[in-house]
């Protein structure tokens, strides 16, 4: 699930990324945060898509 402490803390990482570098710990945090965060939103994608339904009203050429 996202939620405000994961949007944050991947902010932070990405940051600090650009600044000073990350040790081997927030990278594979940073990395680990990234799939759950993706996973999430793939998750809200499919869910979407599972509800729409196609409807055709054209009519017959006959």
């Amino acid at each position: 699930m996202i939620d405000q402490e994961l949007i944050r803390r991947i902010n932070e990482l990405a940051k600090k990324k650009k600044t000073v570098g990350l040790t081997e710990e927030e990278r594979a945090e940073q990395a680990r945060l990234y799939k759950v965060y993706l996973a999430a939103i793939r998750g809200q994608v499919k869910q979407q898509l599972d509800r729409i339904q196609y409807v055709d009203n054209r009519k017959p050429l006959n």
